[in-house]
């Protein structure tokens, strides 16, 4: 279960029970870990649903808010907008490894992909995590990827485990972060849950809610803001590719509530998808209905968002221990280095 923290305004809603992307029905997180005196790296998988993904995608949006990444899979999401395979996240280069292995992973699932129903386009993100392992050792393999993806479920670790396990936020350790917001909207209500790979920040520029933490911890100016995340929202409201576009812009204000400025090596990456309902791969019926949130709720869709980010980013520093890596690095907690009962509210 994660943590739920204090946030200046919790307007848009409360956490879900697992304050976890989990809470989001359907959705399930898995994880595949990779420690050893020369790695600390690993795989993160997203299912945005269960069943098979190809023959019933889900609808999607995505935005990139700084382009320096390596992701494969963003192309078809903008054009088609939907997403039809498991989300993989892991180190920069291990993108190809991911992608393979998800291309045969989604071949065994359904035989007919390839053939005369099409191809598949597989979703892996990335962030770089060679200060604490070995990038150049190539560690992560096809068993990472089946592992991650078969053991998915609604509970999983925060922090460094998976494809956080290497990664470091506004200098200090960080990983796997997530969230999430019930809202109300129309009587009625849903979820809003978000997962975050951090992996960006100097450590002068921390911000925990109003708490300026940053500038009490560095010695002196730190790194530039550099690096990389990657935020996978998901929500059960019935809303459209392009609302979901809009509401993954408004994850950079999650970021910037911790104290970033987005730096300009920065890989800084959004996507959205809802589970309210499937687009089916092939169908005799050219027209279909689909009941659509209006625009004027997607203020308290920005508000979710927004909240879910900045707490998601937290989250990953709060849940990482310290962590020693290849060639003598090392990465402090944050949550060893302050006090941190303070931001916690359960």
């Amino acid at each position: 279960m994660g943590l739920a923290y204090r946030p200046v305004s919790r307007e848009s809603g409360i956490p879900g029970p697992k304050n976890l992307i989990t809470d989001v029905p359907g959705v399930l997180v898995g994880h595949s870990t990779i420690v050893t005196d020369e790695y600390n790296t690993g795989v993160t998988a997203i299912l945005p649903r269960s069943g098979n993904l190809f023959e019933h995608k889900v609808v999607a949006g995505h935005h990139v808010i700084n382009g320096y990444g390596k992701s494969v899979g963003l192309m078809q999401i903008g054009e088609m907008g939907t997403i039809e395979t498991p989300i993989l996240l892991t180190n920069t280069f291990s993108v190809g490894a991911c992608m393979d292995a998800l291309f045969k992973y989604m071949v065994k699932t359904d035989p007919e992909i390839g053939g005369e129903i099409g191809t598949v386009n597989p979703l892996v993100l990335e962030c770089f995590d060679g200060y604490l392992s070995n990038i150049r050792g190539f560690a992560v393999s096809e068993e990472n990827v089946l592992e991650a993806i078969r053991g998915a479920g609604p509970d999983f670790e925060e922090g460094a485990v998976g494809a956080g396990r290497g990664m470091n936020c506004y200098e200090l350790k960080s990983g796997i972060g997530s969230s999430s917001r019930v809202v109300t909207i129309g009587g009625r209500t849903f979820t809003v849950g978000c997962l975050v790979n951090t992996n960006f920040g100097s450590m002068c520029d921390l911000r925990v809610y109003d708490d300026f933490c940053g500038g009490e911890l560095a010695d002196k100016l730190g790194e530039p803001d550099k690096g990389s995340i990657i935020i996978i929202l998901a929500t059960d409201l019935p809303m459209s590719s392009r609302q979901l576009n809009r509401a993954c812009r408004r994850a950079q204000n999650g970021i910037a509530r911790t104290g970033s400025y987005t730096g300009n090596w920065s890989g800084d990456i959004s996507v959205m998808f809802t589970t309210a309902y499937d687009l089916p791969h092939t169908t005799d019926n050219y027209f279909t209905q689909v009941t659509m949130m209006h625009e004027t709720a997607m203020n308290t869709v920005f508000r979710a968002v927004t909240e879910v980010v900045e707490e998601s980013i937290l989250s990953s520093l709060m849940h990482a221990p310290r962590v020693e890596g290849w060639n003598g690095s090392v990465r402090e907690s944050l949550r060893e280095l302050r006090d941190c009962k303070k931001y916690i509210s359960r």
